[in-house]
């Protein structure tokens, strides 16, 4: 993964044995913020991308629970695609990086741990507007 601000994969703690495998998240000890809320995504075809802003305030953990998706990453100098397939692998998206969900298999199930709870004026749902916020920032 290239050097996104705000942005990097995680390798999430899977235990497991003949019985099974389970992977547990702690805040701030496995990712670096307290959950305030938690969504999953599913259902989605694969022709169809999600996403389309950035937050001011908001950091987030997404994991592909099941199948994949692919997500798409800006931080208005950087860019970059990045493949969710496995289980044990998380992607911190932080604040001020515009992301795009996109390419779902039919299984798929992104589960999102977000640092703030749902607030409209914390995103900039414009590709323009977020240029101009980070050039004001």
């Amino acid at each position: 993964m290239k050097t996104i601000k705000n942005c990097k994969l995680l390798n999430l703690h899977e235990i497991g044995d003949y019985r099974g495998k389970l992977i547990a998240l702690e805040e701030i000890k496995d990712y670096p913020f307290k959950a305030k809320r938690i969504y999953y995504i599913y259902g989605c075809e694969n022709n169809i991308r999600r996403g389309y802003h950035s937050h001011k305030r908001t950091d987030q953990l997404l994991i592909c629970v099941n199948g994949s998706c692919k997500i798409y990453l800006d931080d208005g100098m950087n860019k970059e695609d990045v493949l969710l397939d496995n289980k044990s692998i998380g992607l911190i998206v932080g604040r001020d990086v515009w992301h795009e969900m996109y390419d779902f298999s039919k299984d798929c199930v992104l589960l999102v741990l977000a640092s703030e709870l749902y607030n409209e004026s914390d995103y900039i749902r414009n590709y323009e507007d977020f240029l101009k916020y980070l050039r004001n920032k």
